[in-house]
């Protein structure tokens, strides 16, 4: 299986070649389905989502966008299938999982993912790991809801993106290290410039800013 997880996307060429990479070809030569699905609930102005578009498209990609909360199964479906890179998008990751669910793209990940890259962005990364720990609301507004929530458990870590952004205030070290220290599994705490690249069992940070691994006490 062969991921890219990321903070912000396309958001350098380091990142960019290494989906190049993992992808096999050419991005001019390839099609992205992008999901959408996790910014729906998020208020407010979505130039971060235009953005992680935009950025995509520049490298060469032909770009569909595809969501899985507004269309039925045999109409995402095959658009998935035609693509070479599932691309999932930021926003709220809870409600991006209950999508992949309700929707019944789980079980088909299985299938789609033995030929396709993932790809996900800030939730569409963290979707990927074991649960959502590391996406409490904590970090971004009053509330805690507190839900350990399975997650698609394509890799064996946790990914906690916006490190040091100044977006998101508590994505600092004096918060994040009593938190994520006692993990039994690694947590890669990684910023914008940042991507983990998984191909089978070969795990790569991806870099042109600042990362951190805590945890993995296992």
């Amino acid at each position: 299986m062969k991921l890219l997880l990321t903070s912000n996307g396309l958001s350098n060429d380091s990142i960019a070649r290494a989906l190049v990479r993992l992808n096999g070809k050419p991005a001019r030569k390839s099609k992205v389905a992008f999901i959408p699905t996790a910014a729906n609930p998020e208020p407010g102005a979505k130039g971060w989502l235009i953005d992680d578009l935009a950025r995509i498209q520049a490298r060469g990609y032909e770009v569909d966008v595809v969501d899985i909360a507004a269309l039925p199964k045999k109409l995402w479906l095959p658009r998935l299938r035609s693509a070479d890179i599932l691309f999932f998008g930021g926003g709220n990751s809870y409600y991006l999982l209950d999508w992949v669910r309700q929707s019944g793209l789980e079980k088909e990940l299985p299938s789609l993912l033995k030929r396709r890259v993932y790809a996900g962005i800030s939730a569409g990364g963290i979707v990927s790991g074991p649960d959502l720990k590391v996406s409490s609301l904590k970090f971004y507004y009053p509330e805690d809801i507190g839900r350990d929530t399975p997650a698609l458990d394509l890799v064996d870590f946790y990914m906690r993106p916006h490190f040091g952004s100044p977006h998101f205030p508590k994505m600092r070290l004096k918060y994040l290290k009593p938190r994520f220290s006692s993990f039994k599994k690694p947590v890669y705490v990684i910023d914008d410039m940042t991507a983990i690249a998984v191909d089978g069992k070969k795990v790569n940070v991806v870099s042109e800013g600042k990362h951190v691994i805590l945890g993995g006490t296992a």
